[in-house]
């Protein structure tokens, strides 16, 4: 079954992350077409332990987002 943004990448943004991103970035982290959109740059500073700003992902949570990337960023 292929990784979902509703099922599986959504519910990894803490409200937190997305009021952060909201005010600085100037994107919803709890929207698809923001995330689909900024797939790419997201994943990058995930991978990089950049984002979010109070700690990094665990590794499996990075890899299930790129998963998601991987299998075509479904909704």
């Amino acid at each position: 079954m292929a990784t979902s943004f509703a099922t599986d990448i959504r519910p990894l943004f803490r409200h937190k992350d997305v009021a952060a991103m909201k005010s600085a970035g100037g994107f919803d982290l709890s929207s698809y077409d923001d995330v689909f959109r900024l797939a790419d740059g997201i994943f990058a500073r995930l991978k990089e332990g950049d984002m979010p700003c109070d700690g990094t992902w665990p590794s499996a949570h990075v890899k299930l987002f790129e998963d998601w990337i991987g299998d075509g960023k479904q909704p």
